[in-house]
């Protein structure tokens, strides 16, 4: 790799590097974190100096904490007192609900009150708004762990977005969404000039804002151009708890029942109704592995008049019950595939 070009900040040399605690909880995920440091390190080569700097804490009684891929990191620091001037972010990921322990809820709140910028990417954001650090703020969670986060976390308003700052409270959805909101801070700390550099010898070449969704197009994630298609199915996702007929999404969108049958078995190979089922149940399915709500709440908050009607329809697709579905995953959790 070329050296890229130094560039020396008017007055950084006479100021102290901003520290970035990394609290990581058990089965982080590596991506999120990974793209939150390293765009820390190379502003610091591409400056030439250290503006950053970075530590790794953890609430693990062994030093060291293991990632979901199987990697191990060994901690700086445990659950210490830090400096009011630091920035914390935690890195969450598969299970967060069993990662975050009373002391590790204790500490956030504890520096959250001391007045400690907090953040959380990926799941980290699910630590933050348990300890109660994201009331009334704007937040965002991975698309996967939405439905059960709203549930919970009636009290934060949660987006879409790839990322999010309010005041000082942060939070990403995940995977590369940590990198965009890292160039986002070092721009606002440095300078566009210094974030399109790391951006640039990131390979990174389009740097989204929190303007930015999560989730793909709807016709580029069914593989299918037709707008009015997309159009029902972005109708179908939005009334999930209250679905629609399929006689009114055709009307809706100015076609016959009998169209919007065709459109549907040519382009996706299943009836309006069996997918509008499929959606349904896969929210079913986050809420059961993600809340500790009742399975008759799940039924209601799915669109399901009666638990009975829910259960099979679940074992229809899923080839079991709900209260097995529950049962074999131990309880609810939130869990990401990435």
């Amino acid at each position: 790799m070329t050296t890229p070009p130094k560039r020396a900040l008017s007055n950084a040399k006479t100021v102290a590097p901003r520290r970035f605690v990394f609290l990581l909880l058990d089965r982080f995920t590596m991506l999120s974190f990974a793209s939150a440091i390293e765009p820390l390190r190379i502003a610091n080569r591409v400056m030439g100096l250290n503006a950053y700097c970075w530590v790794l804490a953890g609430d693990g009684a062994t030093g060291e904490v293991t990632c979901s891929n199987g990697a191990s990191f060994r901690l700086d620091i445990a659950l210490d007192e830090i400096d009011r001037e630091d920035t914390v972010l935690v890195c969450g990921g598969i299970d967060v609900q069993r990662a975050v322990t009373k002391p590790v809820l204790n500490w956030l709140r504890r520096e959250a009150r001391r007045g400690v910028a907090i953040g959380g990417l990926c799941t980290g954001a699910w630590a933050l708004a348990k300890a109660g650090l994201l009331d009334g703020k704007r937040a965002t969670i991975h698309w996967e762990n939405q439905d059960g986060f709203l549930e919970e976390f009636e009290q934060v308003k949660l987006t879409k977005s790839i990322f999010v700052i309010d005041g000082n409270r942060m939070s990403t959805a995940g995977g590369t969404a940590s990198l965009d909101m890292m160039l986002k801070i070092i721009a606002a700390d440095h300078g566009d000039e210094v974030a399109n550099t790391v951006a640039d010898q990131l390979i990174y070449s389009t740097i989204r804002t929190d303007q930015d969704t999560q989730r793909l197009s709807i016709p580029t994630r069914i593989g299918v151009r037709h707008p009015k298609l997309s159009q029902v199915i972005q109708m179908m996702e939005a009334a999930i708890e209250e679905p629609i007929s399929p006689a009114d999404l055709a009307e809706d969108v100015g076609m016959s029942t009998r169209q919007l049958e065709r459109l549907f078995r040519r382009y996706l190979n299943r009836s309006p109704k069996r997918y509008y089922m499929e959606l349904r149940l896969q929210k079913a399915r986050n809420l059961l592995m993600q809340t500790d709500m009742s399975v008759i709440n799940v039924a209601l908050a799915c669109g399901f008049a009666s638990p009975s009607h829910f259960s099979k329809c679940y074992r229809a697709h899923y080839a079991t019950t709900p209260y097995r579905e529950r049962g074999t995953q131990g309880g609810p959790s939130l869990r990401l595939s990435i």
